[in-house]
């Protein structure tokens, strides 16, 4: 809980890139489905916000073994949690949004005054809405569970042997109701929601493969996080992270396919011009380049520190 301020940023930097690039490629149908739902979008800023002075507080309760720790930084902790579900909620409002091109008249119509939408509109009667977010969720359960066993082990080198034990013994228990939650709300979402034709070219042999890669991957993850339920190694830690990084990629490839599919009748997005700038892309490359050598600096200066022993 310490790490979190950290991951928290981490995510927020990652995360704008991706949605920068879906602005970019999908402004047709993402600019109108996010004005539709102008405000639940903007307060996604405000939630991230205090979600964020929320972990602050909470982790800097935690310093001195837990002894600054506070009802009011406790209570900062679980709403920071819950705004940070209500982000995810409004994400896939969002995202689920820009494919359900059928509802926007009716959305415009029942959230407009004078033919100017208020932005208050969600997308909850798209029968894709709640099983995308559920899906979304029982990853990040997962993801917690891997990231627990590579916390245990590369970062706590000194913490004792019943602490890592028990580090591989929770994440294989949080993983596997993770796992189990995401095929439920997987299968809702494959089965329930997805039209025959959509089912059929996602299941047919020209992406079947992807398909099934996607749906069976969380399984790698799941067998390497099991051998260590008694013991963590960091070797077998960092193979369970390339193993979750696959996870996350295939959905996220998958996904993408799916969108373009669902909106092959109103746009193709590879018919969109493309003007190359090379001149921002190679500073940004080179600046990228950069950050990755520092952030492995300091990833390893993180390890060796964790290796020293403490000196009073």
């Amino acid at each position: 809980m310490r790490q979190m301020p950290i991951i928290v940023a981490l995510g927020v930097n990652f995360g704008i890139v991706p949605l920068l690039f879906t602005q970019v490629a999908y402004y047709k149908v993402f600019y109108p489905a996010t004005i539709l739902m102008a405000w639940p979008w903007f307060a996604i800023i405000a939630l991230l916000t205090l979600a964020y002075y929320g972990v602050y507080l909470y982790a800097g309760g935690l310093k001195e073994n837990g002894a600054r720790m506070t009802s009011l930084r406790r209570v900062a902790g679980w709403i920071s949690a819950v705004l940070f579900i209500a982000i995810g909620f409004f994400f896939s409002n969002g995202f689920s949004l820009m494919t359900n091109l059928g509802a926007w008249p009716q959305l415009w119509q029942s959230t407009s005054v004078g033919g100017a939408p208020l932005g208050i509109a969600l997308n909850t009667g798209d029968p894709t809405l709640w099983p995308r977010w559920l899906m979304m969720f029982g990853l990040a359960l997962t993801t917690v569970a891997a990231y627990t066993v590579l916390d245990a082990g590369l970062f706590a080198k000194k913490e004792s042997e019943a602490y890592q034990s028990w580090a591989g013994g929770f994440a294989l228990k949080l993983y596997t109701v993770g796992v189990v939650w995401f095929a439920l709300s997987a299968s809702w979402y494959v089965w329930g929601t997805w039209p025959a034709d959509l089912r059929a070219q996602m299941l047919g042999s020209g992406i079947f493969i992807l398909t099934a890669l996607t749906a069976l991957s969380p399984g790698l993850s799941w067998l390497l996080i099991a051998a260590q339920r008694r013991g963590v190694t960091w070797v077998m830690a960092l193979l369970t992270a390339f193993a979750q990084f696959g996870v996350l990629a295939l959905n996220a490839v998958s996904r993408q396919i799916v969108q373009n599919i669902e909106l092959t009748k109103f746009l193709d997005v590879t018919a969109e011009p493309v003007h190359m700038q090379w001149s921002p892309l190679i500073v940004f490359l080179l600046l990228f380049v950069a950050g990755i050598i520092v952030l492995i600096w300091m990833i390893g200066k993180v390890v060796r520190a964790a290796e020293q022993p403490i000196t009073r």
